[in-house]
């Protein structure tokens, strides 16, 4: 994928996983990667890596990190009503925000 793709969610987030092996857990986002259209979640879909000792880590051995997981599997909680939601844009003030389609809140500020 060469051109990056509009994401729903954004990095600090708190989203649901709806689908595989972390189905159902919440978590923040950590990282988004729009070029990929994925995203990294805090505490889903960890992953085990064999890593050759270097500078940043003398010792090597087997590290356990969290991998992109793609962002159509994830879905957002609105922060208000703690209900996982769809988000729609409203024009607030003459800019667009996200806002949530079960209480009608607006998410980002």
């Amino acid at each position: 994928m060469a051109n990056a793709v509009k994401l729903h969610v954004k990095k600090g987030d708190t989203v649901l996983v709806l689908s595989g092996k972390d189905k159902g857990k919440q978590g923040k986002i950590v990282e988004a990667l729009p070029k990929k259209a994925k995203v990294v979640v805090e505490g889903v879909n960890k992953v085990k890596r064999h890593t050759k000792p270097s500078q940043a880590n003398p010792q090597g051995g087997i590290i356990t990190k969290e991998a992109p997981l793609a962002s159509s599997k994830v879905m957002l909680v609105c922060p208000v009503c703690k209900q996982a939601t769809r988000i729609k844009k409203t024009e607030v003030a003459g800019a667009f925000v996200r806002t949530c389609k079960k209480c009608g809140e607006v998410i980002d500020k």
